[in-house]
């Protein structure tokens, strides 16, 4: 067997000039030759898994989506039994307020609530925080 067997061997292509800027620009930032990162590429595109390793790593993004979104449902819906309770209860403790006097002391209060609102939403712990269930919450 001939000494240059395992040398690799010269190919010479001709790229378009947005092609070459694009893979100039990718091998500085990364700190690799043209000529690696162009070997790189054309390995992966003959590969004959490329496909089921793209199909792959599209499947894990997709179900880390489809995750997230199952927690936001599973927040929205504490919030939304959490403030049915609040004003079922609200609704059936206070009475309606008899005069004006009573109707802004109201309007006080709403304001009070909304201020703590903010101050939680601001840097307080989280309902979902506070209720047990998904362990890989963040």
């Amino acid at each position: 067997m001939p000494e240059h067997a395992d040398k690799k061997k010269r190919l010479s292509v001709y790229l378009d000039p947005e092609l070459m800027l694009l893979l100039a620009d990718y091998a500085d930032r990364r700190g690799k030759s043209r000529s690696l990162v162009a070997e790189a590429a054309i390995a992966s595109f003959l590969t004959p898994d490329a496909d089921e390793r793209q199909e792959a790593a599209m499947t894990r993004r997709l179900d880390r989506i489809d995750r997230s979104i199952q927690r936001l449902e599973r927040d929205i819906g504490i919030a939304n039994e959490a403030f049915a309770i609040f004003m079922r209860s609200w609704l059936t403790a206070t009475p309606a307020p008899p005069d004006a006097a009573a109707r802004a002391q109201g309007g006080e209060r709403y304001d009070r609530f909304l201020e703590a609102l903010g101050r939680r939403l601001a840097g307080g712990p989280r309902l979902r925080q506070e209720v047990p269930g998904d362990s890989d919450q963040a």
